[in-house]
């Protein structure tokens, strides 16, 4: 029977596929379980012969939700995937290893060093060598919602398990300590320069300040502005007291014929009296020259009298009114020496302003190079407490301790894994020896493979085994 004659036969699309393959397990089941029990022996007899490993268990805690004591700083919840994924790594690190083997200075052991030098030849380094080892058998896993991470180690030796785990923990942390140190160690330096340029900055800054200060005699720029001020102020006004009465007197100049009508004309003391007598003189002149005539001696002398008092009269108001040009021509003179004044006030204030303004911007130079000298003593302050730190947000929750019983290897595990395999194997088997030498099992595998029509069945004789699947009694069956 040929093999694609036996694969058709137990095709998927054959419905009798099934019933024929338990056929084919009925025939060859000692195979079947003489590979099993082959497997299983084997098993469990590597099992035995494999050196037993004890694995030790020391967990750490980190801490995440308590913010920094130095920066007051806290972990955002939303880096705390990455922030425990980045702990793991550093946990199964070159350098972690290598530090755990400064640690235990398994590096000084002569048998080690021996082992080294047989396995490499002296090349490399022989703690880089051996830190490699030691994470071949390190197994870090992190609690899936929780800051725990559980270090666990396998060796031959429990006690030398529990010390490799322990260290392990320990050299976490001092690498932990040591991460957040050494750049604070760097920033510490930086930030030391910095400094140091800072203030030499600001004593320049503050020289220019007081140099300038004593160069224009500044004491209390803000009050000596407002005074001068105050003085622009007092001349306005006085320059515009002034122009008033220039403009007046200037009008009343002006005046003319009309001068007899001016206030300081008509209420002047002088000029109401000679009004006066001028008023009575002409009203004895009219008595006069009723009573005298015209031509009396007497008259005449009245008449000359009141020419010279009308002469008086005019003296005198143009000597008022001359008094205007004088007061127009004094008014001008005080009006351009306050313009003047106005003008010398105007130019120092500009260049109390100008020196106001100068000063400002030095004292701002002083006020921004201070601010940023402050920030920077701080953080440097900071960073030196930080690079003196020897406080970490790890600690040991448990520290491993001697395991008991060893974790591998797991002989019940391995032979229930044996059965699985035996059985697949030991089915495998019956079915590859069915196929190279492939038996009727059944009328309707015989049909099948033949290709021809089934006339009858005749059943087994009696007293024989009845372990057939589909047995029918003795009889025959035709198609």
């Amino acid at each position: 029977m040929t093999c694609s004659t036996c694969a058709k036969a137990f095709s998927e699309d054959n419905p009798l596929n099934l019933r024929l393959l338990l056929l084919v397990l009925r025939a060859r089941y000692k195979i079947a379980l003489v590979t099993l029990v082959v497997t299983v022996t084997a098993a469990l007899a590597v099992s035995l012969l494999l050196p037993k490993q004890y694995s030790a268990r020391a967990t750490v805690v980190i801490d995440v939700k308590s913010p920094d004591p130095i920066a007051g700083l806290m972990l955002p919840a939303l880096m705390m995937p990455g922030y425990m994924a980045t702990q793991v790594d550093i946990i199964e690190s070159q350098r972690v290893a290598q530090k755990v083997v400064k640690m235990l200075k398994l590096d000084e052991n002569p048998a080690v060093r021996e082992q080294w030098l047989e396995a490499t030849g002296g090349k490399g380094k022989l703690d880089e060598w051996l830190a490699q080892l030691l994470r071949m058998r390190l197994k870090v896993r992190p609690a899936r919602e929780s800051s725990v991470v559980s270090i666990d180690y396998t060796a031959i030796d429990p006690a030398f398990a529990v010390v490799i785990a322990n260290a392990f923990a320990q050299a976490f942390i001092d690498t932990n300590i040591e991460l957040k140190v050494e750049p604070a160690k760097q920033y510490s330096l930086w930030f030391g320069e910095q400094g140091k340029m800072l203030r030499d900055s600001q004593e320049k800054a503050q020289a220019r300040l007081s140099e300038h200060q004593q160069k224009y005699g500044i004491v209390a720029t803000d009050e000596r502005l407002d005074s001068e001020t105050a003085k622009l102020n007092d001349l306005s006004a006085q320059l515009t007291v002034v122009q008033g009465q220039t403009a007046d007197a200037q009008s009343k100049q002006r005046s003319g014929s009309a001068a007899d009508t001016l206030p300081e004309v008509v209420q002047n003391p002088m000029i109401l009296t000679l009004k006066g007598e001028i008023a009575r003189q002409e009203g004895r002149l009219q008595d006069s020259a009723v009573n005298l005539g015209k031509n009396h001696p007497q008259y005449q002398r009245m008449v000359a009298e009141i020419a010279a008092l009308k002469r008086q009269l005019e003296a005198e108001t143009r000597h008022i009114t001359s008094g205007f040009s004088t007061s127009r021509a004094v008014s001008k003179e005080k009006e351009a020496e306050l313009m003047a004044a106005i003008v010398a006030q105007k130019n120092k204030l500009l260049e109390l302003k100008s020196q106001r303004d100068q000063l400002a911007v030095l004292t701002r130079d002083v006020d921004a190079v201070q601010k940023a000298y402050d920030a920077v003593t701080q953080r440097l302050n900071q960073t030196g407490l930080e690079s003196r730190s020897t406080q970490t947000n790890v600690s040991v929750l448990t520290p491993a301790s001697a395991p008991n019983t060893p974790s591998s290897p797991k002989i019940l595990l391995n032979i229930l894994i044996s059965i699985v395999l035996g059985s697949a194997l030991g089915i495998g088997a019956a079915f590859l020896l069915e196929m190279r030498d492939r038996r009727i099992r059944s009328a309707e595998d015989l049909v099948e493979m033949l290709q021809v029509s089934m006339l009858g069945v005749i059943g087994r004789a009696k007293g024989r085994s009845r372990l057939a699947l589909g047995y029918r009694k003795p009889a025959l069956v035709t198609n």
